[in-house]
């Protein structure tokens, strides 16, 4: 038994190259879709409570700046999370929370942008859209860890204690995985 065979006319072949032009677009898209950028893939986040600040009789009561041991605290802060080399730095804008940055602004030789505390959300937003990895987020005893809730999608931290201000919180998000939080101490 003979199997003939008829040659695909012109148009069916300029119909199927076209379909195997636009199966193969529809891929590569998908491709760049599912894989995203690495910056969408993958995120750094280490958050902070200010260190100590001044409550003496002669301080601001509205924005008081670090005691000397605010100040030995915030250089602390450069040694814990020097190997996560932040690419961006974010800060309340307090002097307590600006001071607590400073060290670190200076080594990485980067600004420090301003993000207001009572929408933690516009945050949250500005990091995952953006192009950078690793970010440093100074906030406050009662802001911080809602902002590591909101990040990693759970209420699991309270709010600190007064007197606490040695607590990092590192979060990482990867796609596809659930998120990972380290707590270290500085």
């Amino acid at each position: 038994m003979q199997i003939a065979r008829v040659a695909p006319s012109s148009p069916e072949i300029m119909h199927l190259k076209r379909s195997i032009v636009f199966i193969s677009i529809l891929m590569l898209c998908g491709m760049f879709f599912v894989a995203g950028t690495p910056a969408q893939n993958k995120k750094t986040i280490i958050l902070v409570r200010h260190a100590e600040k001044d409550v003496s009789a002669a301080a601001d009561p509205n924005d008081p700046v670090l005691t000397p041991e605010g100040r030995q605290r915030a250089g602390r802060l450069w040694k814990a999370i020097k190997r996560f080399k932040p690419g961006a730095l974010y800060s309340t804008d307090y002097k307590r929370t600006r001071e607590t940055l400073a060290e670190v602004s200076r080594r990485r030789g980067l600004e420090v942008r301003t993000y207001d505390p009572k929408k933690p959300d516009v945050l949250a937003s500005d990091i995952m859209n953006s192009p950078t990895k690793r970010f440093l987020v100074v906030g406050h005893s009662n802001t911080i860890p809602g902002l590591v809730n909101l990040l990693i999608r759970k209420e699991l931290f309270k709010q600190l204690d007064d007197a606490e201000h040695g607590v990092i919180w590192v979060v990482r998000l990867r796609k596809n995985k659930p998120p990972r939080t380290e707590i270290l101490s500085y």
